[in-house]
């Protein structure tokens, strides 16, 4: 079985985030969107409204199951019986961060592939970092993030 994690912190979950999941369900039998909790970082949204939006979001993909984790990602990919880690690529910066990252799962993970999607072209100005920035400024953030979350 063609497991794939895609670990992230989701605070918010963008529309970004939800074409790459789409888009990658054909290749795996089954997708864990794993939120990474970090007790060093702080977070607008706390982990129960996150794994519960995750969940509405996903809720119609059988394939698509919702999680956390505490550890290393490749740590937590191989307790789940992962293979592969899912991500996703706006432009040149992420990619330099990515590999570097990729190189560091593969080798922690005992040969854990990360696969990347290019984001497309209508969510490649979407991050979630900017997204909390316009939710903090009061602003509508309701173009860059699913239906399904109601600020």
């Amino acid at each position: 079985m063609k497991i794939a994690v895609f670990p992230g912190s989701f605070d918010p979950i963008t529309k970004g985030h939800v074409d790459l999941v789409k888009r990658a369900i054909p290749l795996f039998d089954k997708i864990i969107v794993a939120i990474g909790v970090n007790s060093q970082k702080s977070y607008l949204f706390d982990l129960e409204q996150r794994v519960e939006w995750l969940e509405k979001v996903f809720a119609n993909y059988p394939t698509v199951e919702v999680s956390y984790f505490e550890k290393l990602t490749a740590r937590y990919c191989n307790s789940v019986g992962a293979r592969y880690i899912l991500r996703g690529l706006r432009n040149a910066s992420d990619f330099d961060y990515e590999k570097t990252i990729s190189q560091l799962n593969n080798i922690i993970g005992d040969g854990i592939e990360t696969v990347f999607l290019i984001a497309q072209p209508g969510f490649s100005h979407i991050s979630s970092t900017i997204v909390r920035e316009i939710i903090k400024g009061e602003g509508d953030a309701s173009p860059f993030l699913p239906e399904e979350i109601d600020l």
